[in-house]
């Protein structure tokens, strides 16, 4: 049974709409997945001699940061790993066996790269303590309870991936305990250590983290199980309804109209919702760039990336799936007398207000000084002038619909921001870095910002041109497009 899902998966995937855009993603992302395994391999062999260098004991300093090793880790799951959905309605009609299809989809993420990448670190590691004469059944032992660890985050993160905001939560524990530990006011490493350590020198206490996965793995399965069924599990929720007139956008015709559907979509639906509070996350990133605590990003080219960054959150996580956020109701819209052109305006003017808002709101890294606040200003020009035009383009080819109206139940994924998102933004911040390098090299940094915003400002009074040409390529790939919407898998 689990190869017929297994094959069932496989013509999902080949015979997608998308599946050439899907394919080259992929490949991408193996090239990724490459990239930090190598990672992981060289921070696993050389972490022991490089701490033997600095005159500590290695397994002891590693196990004073493992728990912001799991926390940061967790982090990064509830931001970005998936939770593997099946199209399962269809399945429930049909003789398969529940246990058989929770099986099949709690088996996906045991075998997910967010967990098997961390081998990568443990292992070598592990080997390497070994080689150096330390007790290889004391480090056997350590190893299972660190694995067991990583697949407790990957079912804790399969169990709380419904619960919105929580992965902030976490990064202002990691941070409140980071900055605690740094001024000496309270070291969690103090109280943690000791259990960590027990992994390797008392022989019984891996069995901890091991009891503690198997209970997990019970309880998500059961809880998976026991929601499965049609009638309540996996249907809509209602809520009370609620009216929002937005009579104020009125005046801008049908500008307007679209502005008060995207306005109420981002307001009533979990994923759309994610959007905002991914954006005021982005707000945030410009602090590992501006603040000089991380020399390597401690340069003008990667100054010009955050610039980009900060003031493009909404940009880059909303922009990305224009039009998919409207995917369900795609066929019937194109079936009223809707101008393309005021499709698209509406989408990038919200763009534009989003992007504003963020900027004024990043007015806080003049704290660093005025000159950093600059290279935000000048990003949000580029990203309205550019790069706006750029996501609004790309989502002429989105051809991957996005189910609103899922219930928040069995294997419903709720998550805004994913690995793809990350890989399509990459081309859009290339260009700003290199025109910013070429001012650079030319006469400074100031000729450098004058480039990238120069080019902005002339995106942004060609855009009735390109909004020619992004609505000339929407109605070629119109029927294409309303195709793919129709997949439900």
């Amino acid at each position: 049974m689990i190869k017929k899902f297994i094959y069932l998966e496989w013509k999902a995937f080949t015979r997608s709409a998308s599946f050439g855009a899907n394919l080259a993603m992929k490949i991408l992302i193996g090239f990724l997945m490459i990239y930090f395994s190598i990672i992981f391999i060289g921070m696993g062999v050389g972490a022991f001699y490089i701490l033997k260098k600095m005159n500590m004991e290695p397994l002891i300093t590693v196990n004073r940061f493992l728990i912001y090793y799991f926390l940061s880790d967790l982090v990064i799951r509830l931001l970005m790993q998936a939770i593997p959905v099946l199209n399962i309605k269809p399945l429930l009609v049909l003789p398969f066996k529940k246990s058989t299809i929770v099986y099949f989809s709690l088996g996906k993420t045991v075998l997910s790269f967010f967990n098997w990448v961390h081998a990568f670190f443990f292992f070598p590691f592990s080997v390497v303590l070994i080689i150096e004469g330390y007790d290889a059944v004391s480090v056997v032992l350590w190893f299972v309870a660190a694995f067991s660890l990583v697949y407790i985050n990957n079912f804790l993160n399969i169990i709380l991936s419904n619960i919105d905001k929580l992965f902030v939560v976490f990064i202002v524990l990691i941070l409140a305990l980071g900055a605690a530990q740094y001024y000496k006011i309270f070291d969690v490493t103090t109280f943690t250590t000791p259990f960590f350590e027990g992994f390797y020198a008392t022989k019984w206490i891996f069995l901890i983290p091991v009891f503690v996965l198997i209970g997990l793995y019970v309880f998500t399965f059961r809880y998976f199980k026991n929601n499965l069924y049609l009638d309540a599990g996996l249907s809509k929720k209602e809520d009370i309804a609620t009216t929002e007139n937005l009579s104020w956008l009125n005046q801008f015709g049908t500008l307007g109209t679209f502005l008060k559907n995207d306005i109420k979509l981002i307001k009533r639906n979990k994923r759309s919702k994610m959007t905002i509070l991914m954006s005021v996350v982005f707000l945030f990133y410009g602090f590992l760039f501006f603040s000089g605590g991380i020399e390597t990003y401690d340069n003008p080219t990667m100054h010009i990336f955050a610039g980009i960054f900060v003031s493009g959150g909404f940009l880059f996580t909303f922009g990305q799936f224009v039009p998919s956020w409207d995917s369900s109701y795609y066929q019937l819209m194109m079936t009223q007398n809707i101008p393309y052109r005021g499709y698209i305006t509406s989408k990038w003017w919200l763009i534009v207000i989003a992007t504003v808002i963020s900027t004024i709101a990043a007015s806080f890294y003049i704290y660093f000084g005025l000159h950093y606040y600059i290279i935000i200003v000048v990003g949000a020009i580029y990203n309205i002038g550019i790069n706006s035009h750029l996501v609004l383009l790309g989502g002429a080819y989105t051809k991957t619909p996005i189910d609103l109206s899922s219930a928040s139940g069995a294997f419903g994924d709720k998550k805004a921001f994913n690995i793809n998102v990350m890989l399509l933004t990459i081309p859009k911040l290339l260009l700003p870095i290199v025109l910013y390098w070429i001012g650079f090299k030319i006469n400074g940094p100031n000729l450098g910002l004058a480039f990238v915003g120069l080019v902005g400002v002339t995106g942004f009074v060609l855009r009735n041109k390109v909004f020619s040409l992004i609505e000339k390529r929407y109605k070629i790939e119109k029927y294409s497009t309303i195709s793919a919407y129709k997949q439900k898998n």
